[in-house]
């Protein structure tokens, strides 16, 4: 193998690893992540209002998951259980980036019409945080 194509296949790997999202371990790391993506401070206080308002859908985050969702939340359409989004009630939440982020892919576009910014993925993780058992 010549050295450029040696130097082009080490730069295309390294491209690909910057371009995966980050594996989190934890909420607070995965709440870390979107934070410094944002390039600022989680908000409680605006992860809370995010969570309760609808965004000019049909839908906000509440109508499945309940107001303060520490109980099992219901599917607004489907009737479906869903599990509490409180890590603190479910010690799963926010423990495996990949499966994050397709959720917040799939109900950010059900609320907001879009994907989430990471800002408003760090204010509601970072709400969801001070919800206790």
């Amino acid at each position: 193998m010549n050295l450029a194509k040696t130097f082009t296949t080490a730069a295309a790997l390294a491209s690909l690893a910057f371009a995966l999202p980050a594996q989190a371990d934890t909420p607070a790391e995965m709440l870390a992540r979107y934070s410094a993506a944002a390039g600022a401070a989680a908000d409680t206080s605006r992860g809370q209002q995010f969570f309760t308002t609808t965004h000019g859908h049909e839908w906000s985050c509440s109508s499945c998951h309940g107001a303060v969702p520490v109980k099992l939340g219901k599917h607004a359409s489907t009737g479906k259980l869903i599990q509490p989004m409180a890590p603190a009630f479910n010690a799963e939440r926010f423990t495996d980036s990949a499966k994050s982020e397709k959720w917040f892919r799939r109900n950010c576009n059900d609320v907001v019409g879009r994907e989430c910014t990471p800002g408003e993925k760090a204010d509601l993780i970072a709400w969801l945080l001070t919800l206790k058992a």
